[in-house]
C-alpha cells in the first residue's frame, strides 16, 4: 500500500542559478523510485506516492547532482500537510490568501523557544507558531515583511513558505489523483 506525500523544495526557481525544470523533478523523483509523481507550479512542489516515507537527503543529494542545484526540502504525509493547512488560525484575518502564508518546517518546534518580535513591532502582520508550521499573515505582501531573514535562521535546518493560494492548489490537485 502507497501513501501520499508533498515535498516541498526551497529555493527553486527563484533566480537563474536555481532553475530546474519541472518536467526534469519529475523525472528525478520516479528515477529514485516514488509514484504517481506530479509538481505543482514552477516552485518545487510535488506531490507523490511512495510505501515508505521519502527519504529526503537522497532526494535532495540526487536533484543537487542531476541539476547542479543545491535545495533543501521538507517533505510531509499529505494527511500532516493536509492538517496543516487546516489549523491555520489566520484564515478570518486574511482578506488575500497570496498575503497569507505557511513557513513548513522539517521539525516541530516549541514556540516558547523561539526569539518572537512582539504583536505590535510586527503590526499589522500577524504570526502564529504551531507545531511543524509558521503561520503568517502580511497585509502589505511578503516582500515586505517585518520580519527580517535573520529571523527565520534560527529554524534551521529547512523551513520553505508557501501561501494559501499554493497550499489550496497543492491540495485539489492531490485529491485530483
Amino acid at each position: 500500500m502507497t501513501d501520499k506525500y508533498v515535498l516541498l523544495l526551497r529555493g527553486i526557481n527563484v533566480n537563474p542559478t536555481t532553475r530546474v525544470a519541472m518536467s526534469e523533478l519529475r523525472e528525478l523523483v520516479s528515477d529514485a523510485g516514488y509514484s504517481s509523481v506530479r509538481t505543482l507550479l514552477q516552485s518545487g512542489n510535488v506531490i507523490l506516492e511512495s510505501a515508505i516515507v521519502p527519504d529526503v537527503a537522497a532526494l535532495e543529494s540526487a536533484i543537487a547532482s542531476r541539476t547542479g542545484v543545491k535545495s533543501r526540502a521538507v517533505v510531509l504525509s499529505l494527511e500532516d500537510f493536509r492538517r496543516i493547512a487546516d489549523a491555520n488560525p489566520l484564515l478570518e484575518v486574511s482578506d488575500d490568501l497570496s498575503k497569507l502564508v505557511i513557513t513548513f518546517l522539517d521539525g516541530d518546534v516549541v514556540p516558547a523557544e523561539v526569539e518572537r518580535p512582539s504583536d505590535s513591532d510586527l503590526a499589522p502582520e500577524r504570526l502564529v507558531i504551531e507545531g511543524r508550521a509558521i503561520y503568517q499573515w502580511c497585509p502589505d505582501g511578503i516582500l515586505k515583511s517585518r520580519l527580517k531573514p535573520a529571523w527565520w535562521r534560527q529554524f534551521a535546518p529547512v523551513a520553505t513558505t508557501r501561501n494559501v493560494r499554493t497550499v489550496n492548489r497543492i491540495l485539489d490537485a492531490a485529491a485530483s489523483d
